[in-house]
């Protein structure tokens, strides 16, 4: 057979490639000779690395599946599953060249060369919508497609003016408030640190002020008591400060 001289660029995957071999050597699409389509294959990879041209991995695959192919058919007792990869690959190969003969019909058209027309058709008569709706039930309708619409955009920023506008309390101050409060007696009751509370927002960042002062062992809890530990006495808080 004749040596390969053409690059691999030319084919859009290895069925292309496949179907070019088949073409060029006359080979029978439906009686797939293996043997010399794998031979003319593994020739146009070799050509394909020595021209230094970067062979795709699908193209590789192929050459394994054919070789793969090969060992079955040539094993007596593996000749039938070799029979049936064989007639998938054939099946793959008609498709594939259907498919190429759509794509170039189809191009052609765009071109210009083949136009299709299609004749109209007679409309059968009384055809029309022939239900008829009370008004309430159109408007109902109608109302219920602006809703999804609305639901649909994005929330006005009145929607956040609430979160914005709380105001913020931080650990830090509920920290330095707590302090104060346990320095001139060096304990209180559990539930006096929450008593000036006055929002949620005050009650949380109380309640996490007290888990970070027990965590750094400045206070100690015994039963509904809190006590300061001695060694924080010395000195109360300078000033308390409350995020705005």
């Amino acid at each position: 057979m004749d040596k390969l001289t053409f690059k691999i660029e030319e084919f859009e995957g290895p069925l292309d490639l496949l179907l070019f071999l088949i073409q060029k050597h006359k080979l029978d699409i439906r009686d797939i000779q293996i043997t010399q389509l794998l031979e003319q294959y593994l020739a146009y990879l070799e050509a394909a690395q020595r021209a230094d041209l970067e062979v795709a991995s699908e193209f590789l695959e192929m050459a394994s599946r054919l070789v793969y192919l090969k060992t079955v058919m040539l094993l007596p007792r593996r000749r039938e599953e070799g029979q049936q990869l064989k007639q998938e690959l054939q099946g793959q190969l008609l498709e594939y060249q259907v498919c190429k003969l759509m794509a170039a019909q189809l191009a052609g058209r765009d071109r210009g060369e083949l136009v299709f027309v299609r004749q109209p058709q007679p409309l059968p008569e009384g055809g029309g919508y022939r239900l008829r709706h009370p008004p309430q039930r159109l408007y109902d309708a109608y109302r219920d497609a602006i809703g999804r619409g609305r639901r649909r955009l994005p929330p006005p920023a009145r929607a956040f003016s609430a979160l914005v506008a709380r105001r913020l309390v931080s650990v830090d101050s509920r920290i330095v408030h707590l302090l104060r409060g346990l320095y001139p007696t060096g304990s209180a009751s559990y539930e006096s640190l929450f008593a000036d509370s006055r929002d949620r927002q005050e009650l949380v960042a109380t309640f996490l002020a007290v888990l970070e002062l027990v965590k750094a062992q400045r206070i100690t809890l015994e039963g509904e008591r809190v006590r300061l530990e001695r060694g924080h006495r010395r000195a109360a808080p300078a000033r308390e400060e409350e995020a705005p």
